[in-house]
């Protein structure tokens, strides 16, 4: 290609530059810049003639040649020529000042080019832009402009010109009228000023080594004072702001003097612009330069200017600063800059304008303030360390400030002071404590806001603060080594306190860090060292404090786990004997605590309380030393009250104190303490009473004497007395709190009790303790009434538990239960508001086991008090906010809680008397209550029943074999619950009739362990009852009658039907319905009926079902069908046929009652099949509003035949009936599914339908076809073929079957399935089938003919001989008048192909002669039947004679190559694929000439790649995988396999320019042919390909070598690129623009 042609393809492509495409410029542009990458030179001439001869090019086409340019010039610098980078310059610099106006991007574009020109030849570009820069004359912007970027990009070029340029551009500074000359000047300057700074700082690399800072002052002043005086005053913002900008880098090049002299102005003037907030940044920046150059002259007059500096200085760090703001937080930033250059020169007039700004009222204020100390201590800190105390002292105000803000900027400050040695010095301490309180504030805060939320605006919460202060207090810790000895001992301070416990696990966690510090640097056995004035806690308080915190184990953060681990590193300084036990205990509890199998959900807090106290004790037990144990009781005495806002850790000190008593041998101390306990107690608080009565009664445990003795001197003291006489600790306490303390002392009894030594407590009960506690029983305050009932409880459990009990007879048992009745009469009937009844009946149940045994009449009294008190009460009310002073959310657990208390009761009462006879006098109290009228009663009476009768199961133990005589009377009373209108009451009953039936079984003799599989059922059918449905429990009430048939004793049969009979008259008619459901099983004999009443018998049947709802009746009404039918079978038919369609569900049940046995269903079937057979499916009737068409319309006997036999084989009883005529039953049904496709129902029956939908009768619609194909799908599903039915609704084979459309497709699904899933069923099928193929019904033989066709791609044709005939009859039906029955006959004949594999290449001629038939159909206007027969021969090709195919290979690969670019993407992809079939063939002798067709579709093949559907895709890769091995190019061959796979995607671009390369490297002789099919696509229809074909030849180009390139017409290919470069479809247009920039290889 001659060189005019690289020109050519450039100016072509420049041409293109007028597209209006975004995405087409670009690749113009990426075009010209492979172009230049190859011929730099060339192509920057033709762009600079292109762009001269084009001169009134529009200037947004001439950026994108620019910018190619300025993008060639960069990336081949190196290699242009001087002549050309003349050329370059002078058009860019023409560009660049064509228009006097500024056009922005233009001229920006042809500045860029100078600017890369520059970075090599600045000397030809500054030869050629100062021409344009005389004095005297304002220069052009980007003249400037340019001046300015050459100054960063080449340094060391231009700064030797920037003498005489600053020469040149001083006096044009007042000539500067206009707004962005000026604003161009600055930026000017401020760029020269830069580099110059850049060139003095690396003299040693620069050329002129010379050059010297004072060669630039003079004039920089010059334009100093022409910016500063000048424009700095004016009031458009982008020129005062380039002039800001300026004039920092300008100042540190001034003359010193001179800088000196214009300080005083500067700084004011520089300060006044800071009224414009948005303009700051720029502000702080150049105030930041001009100060560093102030400093480094050592400027005096900068002291003067101070005072003005500082305070503008504040107000910026003062001001809102919101840091989603990035230029808010530059000025920030730069403004502390300000102050770090200030307090280098001026520490103390720095420090003495900022501490008395600490005491501002304003807040903001105050935060800049310690925001700016922290910076200059951090930037500045050697000019700080003489002034650490003054600062010290000067942070008492912002210690004790409120504001959150300035909180965290302490807490930010304090960090920066640890740092650099502030916290050592005298004063530091408070600042530790300031910190710790902050790390105590409280953390239940709302969720943290976002972090870019403003920082001024933010809503700071106390969480905030103490988040940053816990990160602080850790950070300075474990990272400042110098804060080790400052730390400790000294944050142990901060243990103690109460109000700082929030602070805990923090502090904790430093002081760990702090002592594993100590031991590392060899001091193993560190302790405390308590100096005289030290202010350390005692090792007792630590002990105390630190094991009363633990006590709440997920409080804090872990803090429980952190104060244990404190506790185990300071076990020596609490004292020297417990490092062994320690050693191993607290892990042990910390292990416990952490580890994976406790959660805050699943770790019970008494337990954990548990485990703490006893290593309290065994901490004690070690020490074993009683000063220190009553040293230790006093401390937690002391710290008793500091408790009183926390219950539940004073809750557990008292537990502690408790402990330590029962520790403590001083008798004499124990008195004393327990005197202080009960005299200092705040009996108000529940938490308190309780914590009191457990300190009490662990102390007991070894003090029992004394406990009781100070109880009983506390008893009969004037406290409870309403005198004047009262204790003064208690004179002014209301009656209210002497009702608390009586409860208080009386819970302290009950504890006692528990605690005290077994052998030592039945002794005390009656004269220590109940005397004092039958003193209080005649109360109604509430309060009292549980605490008393909580001691009985408590005593009666010591009294069981103690050594001693079995002689121990309960005298005043009887009295007790008494008065516990009596609180639970008390009690309201009419709602659930308080414990009572729970704590009263847990009381009794207690009671009741003590000796002696109560009466007959006390046991029926305490029952029937219970019963009565408790399951009438009303259903737990909705949630409320309060009721009656107990909240509503705990009524469900209180009523939970009081019905367990109930059933626990009676069972303590049925175990005394585990007899039939106890059983039953317990039922004869609940029995009302379990056939309660009300839902709630009953409910809760099963419920309670079923606990009983599981207790009484568990607990007999059975002697000798003796009868139940009541079980039937019992098993009554249940049966017909198990269908209760309540859920809990059907289940709960269940459990009743199996506990009662297991107990009849034990009392028959039968081992406890013997497991009854016909009583286990009843288990299983609990789950079912959770459903109401009517039909389940009528399953589940039979179920269980039979089995309480099969395991009743003989002599209940009479008693139990007597008492089902009457229930009858149960309020519940669920439980009604079961007594009759359990009766009909027991008496299984029934009636019979007369024939010549069968009509009448039906109709009235039918009648009834309609006007009942009652599940027994319509089972009982079908059982009469079911009888009447297997004496009368035809008359039932017949009489049931005449039912009006559609069938309504009481006709559906009826015929579904024939079904049950398959003898009967056989005979039915046989009677509806001939109905469906015998009469036409359908009738041709005139359509008026379809003119002179027809419509079918359905008969009605088949029609209704139909829909009986899909009732019929509905159910699942009728299968081995529909077995026996299987053939039978699926041909008619076939058959008749194809007669009704399109077929509508009756004007009569559709009318019918829709009154019938109208009154609201659940009818199912009824449709012929669908009706047919339903009936079809029971017929498989009941006759054993559910795998067919299945896989024919997986493939959507029965919504096929309904369409008119796909009918066929439908049959083949179902064809298929058959074939897979009912081979031995197809023989008869086949024979009943096969007369169908001359039908006269079009749909008939369609039919047929499709299920034929797909059982030929099947071996089972094969195996059961079926083939021959069915291929014969495929090869008849190609002269069959309908084109949809030829095609699918071509279908089953390609179809061998996978069936009968072995059998193609025998009648392989026969096949072939067929499918070249079907190519040549005639009457196949949509080639139909073309494509069928290509599809089937690329099927069958595989398994024919080689001399067959090669005798008409070329004939078929000449007949399919126009299918290839059909439109319908059906026939592109069949004839595609069996292109690639054909390959097979093209060996031997018709290699070279299949190798021409290769050649012919190769092209077509890669393009369609791109083929809009994705089948043709995957066709294309197919045939292209097949050519492969046959092109003679084995990595072209490895290429299609290894990427073209179906399933994967391809990327489409990098594998067209690998195949062009292998195409070019191994048949470069093909290149004009291959172009010029690929230029016939480029008139294609499909926009993907028309951009692939120019893709296509691009790489060809690409790739071909310059000798074989002359076979192409370039010029033809580029005048058809042009063309194609005006196509409508942007991507077509980026493609060929890619193409015309790769033509360049061939130039």
């Amino acid at each position: 290609m001659s060189e005019s042609r690289v020109k050519r393809l450039a100016m072509t492509l420049m041409d293109a530059t007028t597209d209006k495409d975004p995405l087409v410029h670009e690749q113009i542009f990426s075009a010209l810049c492979y172009l230049g990458g190859a011929e730099p030179e060339e192509i920057l001439n033709a762009c600079e003639e292109y762009l001269r001869q084009h001169d009134k090019l529009a200037y947004p086409h001439r950026i994108i040649i620019l910018r190619a340019m300025e993008a060639v010039v960069r990336s081949n610098l190196a290699q242009l020529d001087k002549s050309t980078a003349k050329i370059v310059i002078f058009l860019a610099s023409n560009e660049m000042t064509k228009s006097k106006e500024i056009i922005f991007e233009w001229q920006q574009a042809a500045s860029n080019v100078l600017v890369a020109v520059g970075r090599r030849f600045i000397n030809k570009v500054m030869e050629e832009v100062l021409t344009k820069f005389q004095p005297g004359i304002v220069p052009h912007y980007f003249i400037v402009q340019t001046f300015a970027n050459l100054s960063m990009t080449n340094v060391f070029g231009m700064v030797p010109f920037l003498n005489s340029i600053l020469g040149t551009m001083l006096p044009m500074l007042g000539m500067a009228k206009q707004d962005n000359m000026r604003t161009v000047f600055c930026y000017a300057l401020q760029n020269f000023s830069e580099s110059i700074q850049e060139y003095m700082a690396n003299l040693d690399q620069a050329p002129d080594p010379t050059v010297r800072r004072d060669t630039f002052s003079n004039d920089l002043f010059s334009a100093y004072e022409v910016l500063f005086n000048s424009w700095l005053q004016t009031r458009e913002t982008k020129l005062r702001l380039a002039v800001v900008e300026a004039l920092g880098p300008m100042s540190h090049l001034l003359p010193s003097e001179k800088l000196e002299e214009q300080l005083p102005r500067l700084i004011p003037g520089i300060l006044t612009l800071y009224r414009k907030p948005a303009e700051a940044y720029y502000v702080s920046k150049s105030l930041c330069q001009i100060l560093e150059a102030a400093v480094n002259i050592g400027s005096r007059t900068l002291d003067t200017q101070l005072e003005a500096l500082l305070n503008a200085l504040q107000l910026q760090i003062c001001s809102p600063l919101d840091s989603s703001t990035p230029v808010q937080l530059k000025n920030h930033n730069e403004v502390l800059r300000c102050f770090t250059v200030l307090a280098s020169s001026f520490p103390d007039r720095l420090l003495g304008f900022l501490l008395p700004k600490l005491e501002s009222g304003n807040e903001r204020t105050r935060v800049g303030t310690l925001t700016i100390l922290r910076q200059i201590i951090n930037s500045a800190p050697s000019q700080m360390e003489i002034k650490k105390p003054f600062i010290l002292s000067s942070m008492k105000l912002p210690l004790q400030d409120n504001s959150n803000k300035v909180k965290r900027a302490v807490v930010q400050l304090i960090s920066a002071m640890a740092h650099h040695g502030y916290l050592e010095q005298p004063g530091g301490e408070a600042l530790i404590e300031f910190l710790v309180r902050q790390c105590a504030l409280p953390t239940d805060q709302p969720p943290q806001l976002p972090r870019r939320h403003s920082l001024e605006t933010e809503d700071l919460t106390d969480g905030h603060v103490r988040d940053i202060s816990v990160n602080t207090l850790f950070l300075i810790s474990t990272t400042v080594d110098r804060m080790a000895d400052v730390l400790w001992p000294y944050l142990l301070e901060f243990v103690i306190p109460i109000h700082l416990s929030n602070a805990l696990t923090p502090l904790c966690k430093s002081l760990i860090f702090l002592a594993a510090q100590r031991q590392e640097k060899d001091e193993p056995d560190f302790q405390l060292l308590y100096e005289a004035g030290a202010t350390l806690p005692t090792p007792h308080a630590l002990l105390a404090r630190l094991l009363v915190v633990s006590s709440q184990p997920y409080v804090g953060e872990g803090r429980a786990a952190a104060v244990l681990r404190l506790l185990n590193v300071l076990h020596l300084s609490i004292h020297k004997a417990l490092g062994p036990l320690w050693g191993k205990r607290i892990p042990a509890l910390v292990e416990h605590l952490e580890g994976k199998a406790n959660t805050k959900a699943s770790l019970s807090q008494k337990e954990w309380e548990d485990q703490l106290l006893k290593f309290l004790r065994q901490t004690l037990e070690a020490i074993s030393d009683t000063p220190w144990t009553s040293q230790l009781l006093l401390e937690m005495g002391r710290q008793l009250s500091s408790y009183n806002g926390s219950p539940q850790e004073k809750n557990f000190l008292y537990k502690c104190i408790g402990t330590a008593l029962a520790a403590c041998p001083n008798k004499e101390l124990v008195r004393k303490q327990l005197q202080e306990l009960l005299e200092t107690a705040r009996y108000q608080e529940e938490a308190e009473r309780e914590g009191l009565a457990s300190c009490l009664g662990l102390c007991a445990i070894t003090h029992l004497d004394e406990t009781l003795a100070k109880l009983e001197e506390f008893v009969k003291s004037d406290v409870f007395k309403k005198s004047a006489g009262l204790f003064s600790i208690f004179k002014d306490r209301s009656d209210n709190e002497v009702e608390k303390v009586k409860s208080t002392l009386i819970l302290c009894y009950g504890f006692v009790a528990k605690h005290a030594p077994k052998e030592l407590v039945l002794a005390r009960i009656d004269a220590d303790i109940l005397r004092n506690i039958f003193l209080y029983f005649n109360t109604k305050d509430l309060m009292l009434k549980l605490c008393l009932i909580r001691s009985i409880c408590l005593i009666c459990q010591a009294i069981c538990n103690s050594t001693q009990s079995g002689d121990f007879t309960f005298s005043r048992k009887t009295e007790l239960v008494s008065q516990m009745m009596d609180f639970i009469k008390a009690e309201p009937l009419d709602s659930l508001r308080t414990p009572i009844r729970q704590k009263a009946m847990t009381a009794c149940m207690f009671l009741v086991v003590l000796e002696p045994p109560l009466s007959e009449a006390e046991k029926a009294e305490l029952v029937e008090s219970c019963l009565g008190s408790v399951l009438p009460l009303p259903l737990p009310e909705a949630p409320r906010e309060k009721d009656g002073g107990l909240e509503a959310e705990h009524k469900e657990p209180l009523w939970c809680d009081t019905l367990r208390a109930l059933k626990d009761l009676l069972k303590s009462i049925l175990h005394r008397h585990m007899t039939p006879h106890g059983l039953q006098i317990m039922f004869e109290h609940l029995s009302p209550w379990i056939k309660s009228a009300k839902e709630h009663e009953r409910e809760r009476g099963v419920e309670v029943s079923a606990a009983i009768l599981e207790f009484y199961r568990e607990k007999l133990n059975v002697n000798t074999v003796v009868p139940f005589y009541n079980v039937g009377l019992l098993i009554a009373l249940f049966a017909p619950r198990c269908t209760d209108s309540l859920a809990g009451t059907r289940q709960h009953a269940v459990d009743c009739v199996h506990s009662l039936l297991y107990i009849q079984l034990y009392y028959e003799g039968f081992a406890r362990d013997h497991k009854d599989e016909s009583l286990e059922k009843l288990k299983a059918l609990k789950t079912g009852l959770r459903d109401p449905d009517v039909n389940t429990l009528f399953q589940a009430c039979c179920n269980i009658a039979q089995v309480i048939a099969k395991r009743l004793p003989p002599d209940q049969l009479l008693s139990l039907l007597l008492s089902m009979l009457e229930g009858l008259a149960d309020p519940d008619k669920n439980c009604s319905r079961a007594a009759t459901v359990v009766v009909n099983s027991l008496l299984k004999e029934r009636g019979a009926v007369l024939l010549e009443k069968v009509p009448e018998i039906l109709a009235v049947v039918h009648s009834k079902l309609q006007e009942v709802e009652e599940e027994a009746v319509r089972k009982a009404a079908q059982q009469t069908v079911h009888i009447l039918a297997t004496q009368h079978k035809a008359a039932v038919v017949s009489s049931l046929l005449g039912n009006p369609l559609p069938l309504d569900s009481c006709s559906c049940l009826m015929w579904r009652a024939l079904a049950s046995e398959p003898p009967l269903a056989t005979q039915v079937l046989e009677l509806l099949l001939e109905k469906v057979n015998r009469d036409v499916p359908y009738k041709e009737n005139k359509s008026f509003l379809r003119g002179s068409g027809s419509e079918r319309v359905a008969t009605f006997f088949p029609l209704a035949a139909t829909c009986a036999l899909h009732e019929i084989m509905s159910v699942p009883e009728c299968g081995p009936a529909i077995v026996g005529l299987y053939a039978e039953l699926f041909v008619s049904l076939l058959l008749r599914v194809s007669c009704t496709v399109g077929v509508h129902l009756p004007k009569n029956m559709q009318s019918k339908e829709r009154k019938s939908a109208g009154r609201g009768q659940p009818l199912r619609p009824l449709d012929p076809c669908s009706s047919a194909v339903e009936t079809l799908k029971a017929m498989l599903t009941q006759g054993g073929s559910e795998e067919v039915a299945r896989a024919v609704s997986a493939s959507g084979g029965w919504e096929s079957l309904r369409s008119v459309e796909r009918h066929h497709d439908g049959v083949a699904v179902l064809a298929s399935a058959m074939a897979k899933h009912a081979g031995p069923k197809l023989p008869l099928i086949v024979k009943n089938l096969s007369p169908m193929l001359n039908s006269i019904y079009d749909s008939q033989r369609l039919t047929t003919t499709a299920f034929f066709a797909e059982l030929l791609s099947s071996n089972v044709v094969n195996d059961l001989v079926l083939l021959a005939s069915v291929m014969d009859s495929m090869t008849a039906r190609q002269r069959d008048p309908c084109t949809s029955v030829r095609m699918l006959a071509l279908r089953g004949l390609g179809n061998m192909a996978s069936g009968s594999p072995e059998k193609v290449r025998r009648h392989g001629a026969q096949l072939l002669a067929s499918m070249m038939n079907g190519m040549d159909d005639k009457d196949d206007p949509h080639s139909l039947v073309a494509l069928e027969a290509m599809g089937g021969l690329a099927k069958i090709l595989g398994f024919l004679e080689e001399r067959d195919v090669r005798s008409m290979l070329l004939h078929i690969a000449i007949r399919i190559r126009p299918f290839f670019d059909s439109e319908k993407h059906e026939l592109r992809r069949s004839s595609i694929l069996l292109f690639g079939h054909l390959t097979k063939f093209s060996a031997g002798s018709c290699e070279e000439a299949f190798f021409e067709q290769i050649l012919n579709g190769l092209v077509t093949l890669l393009l369609h790649l791109q083929d809009p559907k994705p089948e043709v895709v995957k066709a294309c890769k197919f045939a292209l995988r097949q050519c492969g091995p046959s092109m003679g190019c084995p990595v072209l061959c490895d290429m299609f396999q290894n990427h073209l796979h179906e399933d994967r995607s391809l990327h489409y671009g990098e594998f067209m320019n690998d195949v062009c390369k292998h195409l070019m490297q191994s048949y470069p002789d093909t290149l004009s042919r291959l172009v010029a099919t690929n230029l016939f696509y480029f008139k294609s229809n499909w926009p993907d390909i028309r951009a692939a074909a120019p893709m296509f030849v691009g790489f060809l180009v690409l790739h071909v070598d310059r000798e074989h390139s002359q076979q192409l017409d370039l010029d033809e290919l580029i005048a058809a690129l042009t063309v194609l470069l005006k196509d409508p479809v942007t991507a077509v247009r980026v493609k060929v623009a890619e193409t015309l920039g790769r033509l360049v290889r061939i130039a």
